[in-house]
């Protein structure tokens, strides 16, 4: 890999962190978007389809609403980071929260299950193109390996921040929906909760059209060395193994997270302690056992953050959550998700911190092992193709493999297959990291 990227920074000290707050807030509303969708999804399904949970068309819908908006956002997100490295960092990053902030605010006013699909869809996509952006845009401000370790990991800290927010303003649509404006003379929460996306994504349409583009990406576009970016590059040998088990670590990242811990709403409400209570009842003990989840993952991604400055190997860092991992998550669902509402809250506290502290650890290591020209493009096909297109697919996966499940209640074989799913993806996982490339010292030129 050639040496660091030497071109000065020119931005002053105010300007940089300010890219980084506003980048933080980003991955905040990133994981919003993302993350709305496991609680709205069975008051939704009931209100615009009619449909009732554990019956076939149910499960068909609750698929189509988990996997299609990441498969379509996985691959306009690989586009999405073709032309990140064509035409700019913050260009792209402009263009992507004014989408988001149409798609988020007509998603809460869909009057069929078709057009929350599609919203959805828009949202989805929105997100998976601001990631890679991102993750380029801040590693190319921080050239010094400790200094981009640092704001990469508690950047990404935030994203954990907006579950934790998302699943507050799910409980709070919850107690006062019916004080607010009435939509299609109703007051229904999960409309409520989707429109609550926009308003963190605010000060980002305001701030992001006057932010600078990234020095490093400018300087080689004005000096004419900024190669072209190309897809089968990144499958040329030197990149090739990299490219390759870095896609399918990603999608064992997002099929835990997708294949079962964002099954974790549904499950909640067919507990014994919670299956007889009202519907809004249900939705705001859902909306803690999330929010439970996402302080796990806070704490996970904390963690990555301290422990890639103390440890050198980035598979054994990696292996630091995969391995607890293979045993936590799926006891969660297998044990407490079956029978105990408080043992499952604190179950998923753990599980959150195993899995999502994996999503910051590939927004620190992608970033050294493609050179700029390349960074939003091989960045892409790892969080686009492997994580949001293939690893989603565990969501289509587990909602159909219910219904092979041991267990009486559609909620318990859900449970199940969540396991199940879990504890086949981190342990393909764990197996993985023995063939991950350890990145060079330096950012690639």
């Amino acid at each position: 890999m050639p040496d660091a990227e030497r071109t000065p920074v020119s931005l002053s000290k105010a300007v940089t962190w300010t890219i980084c707050a506003v980048a933080a807030l980003g991955f905040l509303v990133d994981i919003y978007a993302i993350l709305v969708a496991p609680l709205i999804l069975r008051p939704a399904l009931e209100e615009l389809g009619h449909l009732r949970f554990g019956t076939p068309a149910y499960d068909n819908w609750a698929a189509y609403i988990f996997w299609i908006p990441p498969l379509a956002g996985g691959f306009f997100g690989l586009i999405g980071g073709y032309l990140t490295d064509r035409i700019g960092r913050q260009r792209i990053l402009v263009i992507t929260i004014m989408l988001y902030v149409v798609s988020a605010t007509a998603a809460g006013f869909s009057t069929t299950l078709g057009w929350l699909l599609f919203w959805r869809t828009l949202s989805f996509i929105d997100a998976c193109v601001e990631f890679v952006a991102s993750v380029a845009w801040l590693a190319e401000l921080f050239p010094e390996p400790k200094a981009r370790e640092r704001v990469l990991g508690w950047t990404q800290a935030f994203s954990s921040l907006g579950g934790a927010a998302v699943a507050e303003a799910s409980y709070l649509a919850s107690h006062i929906g019916a004080t607010l404006p009435s939509i299609y003379n109703g007051h229904a929460a999960w409309r409520y909760t989707l429109i609550s996306a926009v308003i963190p994504a605010i000060p980002l349409a305001i701030l992001r059209p006057f932010l600078p583009e990234s020095p490093v990406w400018k300087h080689k576009r004005e000096t004419g060395t900024l190669k072209r970016p190309s897809f089968a590059e990144v499958f040329e040998p030197r990149y090739r193994r990299t490219t390759i088990v870095t896609a399918l670590l990603f999608a064992c990242a997002y099929a835990a997270a997708f294949g079962a811990i964002q099954q974790a709403p549904q499950i909640t409400r067919g507990l014994p302690e919670v299956i007889h209570l009202r519907a809004p009842v249900q939705q705001e003990i859902a909306s803690k056992v999330q929010q439970m989840q996402e302080w796990g993952g806070l704490a996970g991604r904390i963690a990555l953050a301290i422990l890639a400055l103390i440890i050198v190997s980035r598979r054994t860092l990696l292996r630091v959550f995969l391995l607890p991992g293979i045993f936590i998550v799926p006891y969660v669902f297998f044990g407490p998700a079956t029978h105990s509402l408080e043992l499952f809250r604190y179950g998923m506290f753990c599980a959150g911190f195993c899995t999502v502290a994996q999503l910051s650890f590939w927004g620190n290591y992608l970033p050294r092992v493609y050179p700029v020209h390349l960074r939003g493009t091989g960045e892409g096909f790892a969080a686009n193709v492997g994580g949001r297109m293939l690893g989603t697919s565990a969501a289509y996966i587990t909602t159909h493999l219910r219904v092979h499940m041991p267990g009486v209640s559609p909620a318990t074989k859900l449970a199940y297959a969540a396991a199940s799913v879990a504890l086949f993806v981190y342990l393909f996982g764990f197996l993985l990291t023995f063939l991950l490339p350890e990145p060079p010292k330096s950012l690639g030129e």
